[in-house]
């Protein structure tokens, strides 16, 4: 039978709406079968990147908030709604509504940071009966949702996966949001992002029709990635049949390695095309003001194929216009294969501790996505293995500086504030020979406007809690390696539960205690809170013993790393290799009987010295000149 009901069921509505239009006030359902969050760092800092990217194409402060309805729009494709019961169930779309929920809850807490009016909680929660729910609801996510609204410590050891990547996305926006979204431009952003960014609805009345629309959408046809087109378009212009198979079969050969490195990156082939293009020949960016154009960097990052296409005289394969086909097979089977043999023990070295490569790890665990392109750009093909490892080593040495002291001056690292600066270094070194590169890369560095004295009043907040975790942990490897020991860096930085590591207080959170050197509540939480105050200990620790006097805490110290293990006398007793270590470094440890506010000065002393030793630029020449052990 058919009637108005089977006939709305076939019914399909399309309409554009504004991010704003799709969730504010609204509730959607997600099928049980479909809950699973998967966004990973590399998926939301893309987000982040193109959302910024094109508001400051148009933003100027001075700007009046209404110029913000003229701003350049920004498309963020289509979700497709199965609409059924009353209820609005996502079918296609609730990777990027739950990542912009997160998003838009941190603009509010910012908001609310910077005492302006909140004008997206309506877009991510609503309110019935006194009861409040979340508009993307899935009753997995409910708990988590709210410790992360209500701003509550969160054990991640037994949740879920999903909740895991909520909770990590989550954590990871304030990395990855540029600086010069401050309190000034916030406004403007949430203003743009909430009804300039457009999304398709697609509505459908059934389940049945809903998947025929998402699968005509995704399977159909197949369209061609940006790496299919680019393979299409070089092999095309191959004219020896048997040249053209050898280097087609290359293509594949290179592809399949790096897909088994990240089999679950959908995008393995195209951030390596990215890089490699870029160190070798991107010489122009986009300027970040309105109005600008796409540069060369820009473009590779998002359509090089057609890049590639269109410069290809600039990259070699071909002469005033007229291809050459032997540059063509070169270019796969010479010039790709050269970059993507490097680029793949690169991929390795930012998985797992290398010897000689050391750096590359530690730069990694910073989500320093740029650092492939950076390598790259120092390599050259007729290098031998030696001249490029030399070559890599002093390169991530300086990412490894450059990044640390950005951190303890509380700088972002994310994607787009080390942009201009990576495509900038890139051009410096690109070609150049190591005495070069190490020439150009401590002229950075003595140009860099942030210095290691930034630990000198390092200290603990909301933002630096994941920067001091991974420096402390290099600081206490530094004392590991350099007393004899086995690197345990890997260890110290990997999320594993309980057993985990994490940010310790030396002083408990007992002010009472206090009374005789701070006068304020406050002042003794600001103090207790600098860079020397803190350790990394096991989470267990933490658990046991974080609450309890300093004099019961040191007894239990010395069953740890070196680092909190110094606290102790018996450290400097029958250990040879860490005395040996200290003199040798003149470094001031010293075991501590009590832990008052002099004792914290003479820690963050301690800690600034360990830095100077780690991060000093003249690591650069110590690798010229054959220095092995880097840390």
């Amino acid at each position: 039978m058919s009637g108005p009901d089977s006939i709305q069921r076939k019914n399909i509505d399309g309409k554009g709406k504004t991010l704003r239009e799709i969730l504010f006030g609204r509730k959607f359902y997600i099928d049980y079968y479909q809950r699973e969050y998967k966004w990973q760092t590399k998926q939301l800092e893309e987000l982040i990147s193109d959302l910024t990217d094109v508001f400051f194409r148009s933003y100027e402060p001075g700007h009046e908030r209404r110029a913000v309805a003229g701003y350049d729009r920004y498309f963020l494709g289509s979700i497709i709604v199965s609409q059924k019961d009353g209820r609005d169930y996502i079918i296609d779309g609730q990777q990027r509504l739950t990542t912009l929920t997160l998003l838009l809850l941190f603009l509010m807490k910012r908001q609310h940071a910077a005492k302006q009016q909140n004008s997206v909680g309506e877009m991510i929660y609503s309110e019935e009966y006194g009861e409040k729910s979340f508009n993307v609801d899935v009753p997995e996510r409910r708990a988590i949702m709210q410790a992360l609204f209500d701003g509550t410590d969160i054990d991640d050891e037994d949740l879920p996966e999903s909740s895991r990547n909520i909770v990590a996305r989550y954590n990871e926006i304030d990395e990855l949001c540029p600086e010069e979204i401050d309190d000034a431009a916030l406004p403007y952003f949430v203003d743009w992002l909430t009804k300039n960014v457009h999304l398709v609805e697609i509505t459908a009345y059934s389940d049945d029709v809903a998947y025929t629309i998402f699968e005509t959408m995704n399977d159909r046809g197949l369209s061609l990635s940006p790496t299919d087109m680019l393979k299409g378009y070089l092999l095309a212009n191959i004219t020896d049949s048997r040249a053209r198979d050898a280097a087609s079969a290359e293509w594949k050969r290179m592809l399949a390695e790096m897909r088994a490195l990240a089999p679950d990156n959908q995008e393995y082939d195209s951030d390596f095309f990215k890089a490699w293009l870029r160190s070798q020949h991107a010489d122009s960016i986009r300027e970040r003001k309105k109005n600008s154009r796409p540069e060369a960097w820009d473009r590779i990052g998002t359509e090089f194929h057609r890049w590639v296409r269109e410069e290809a005289d600039r990259v070699g394969l071909s002469k005033n216009g007229q291809p050459q086909s032997p540059a063509y097979r070169d270019f796969i089977t010479a010039e790709m294969a050269f970059y993507s043999k490097w680029y793949m023990i690169i991929r390795r070295a930012e998985l797992q501790l290398t010897p000689g490569l050391e750096n590359i790890f530690h730069n990694a665990t910073h989500q320093f996505t740029h650092q492939p392109t950076l390598l790259l750009a120092a390599l050259s093909r007729s290098d031998s293995d030696d001249v490029i490892r030399l070559k890599m080593r002093l390169v991530a040495k300086y990412a490894d500086i450059y990044l640390s002291r950005r951190l303890c001056n509380f700088r972002n690292c994310d994607y787009n504030s080390l942009q201009y600066n990576v495509f900038t270094v890139v051009r410096d070194i690109r070609g150049g020979n190591p005495k070069e590169i190490a020439a150009a890369l401590r002229k950075r560095l003595e140009e860099q406007p942030e210095k290691l004295a930034g630990f000198d009043a390092f200290y603990l907040n909301q933002w630096s809690h994941k920067p001091i975790k991974r420096l402390l942990a290099r600081m206490a490897d530094y004392i590991d390696v350099s007393s004899g020991n086995q690197s345990r860096y890997a260890e110290y930085i990997t999320l594993r539960g309980n057993k985990g590591f994490e940010v310790e207080h030396i002083w408990p959170n007992h002010p009472e205690d206090f009374r005789e050197e701070f006068a304020h509540k406050s002042d003794f939480e600001d103090y207790r809170n600098r860079f020397g105050g803190l350790l990394l200990l096991p989470k267990s620790f933490n658990a046991s013993y974080g609450d309890t006097p300093y004099a019961d805490k040191v007894e239990h110290y010395f069953g740890q790393n070196a680092l909190a293990k110094s606290l102790h006398p018996r450290a400097y007793e029958h250990n040879p290799g860490f005395v040996r270590f200290v003199k040798d470094q003149d470094l001031p440890f010293r075991a501590h009987g009590q832990f008052k506010k002099a004792d914290l000065d003479a820690r963050q002393a301690l800690y600034r010295r360990i830095a100077d030793r780690i991060w000093d630029v003249a690591w650069l020449d110590r690798i010229l000149t054959g220095e092995q052990s880097v840390r």
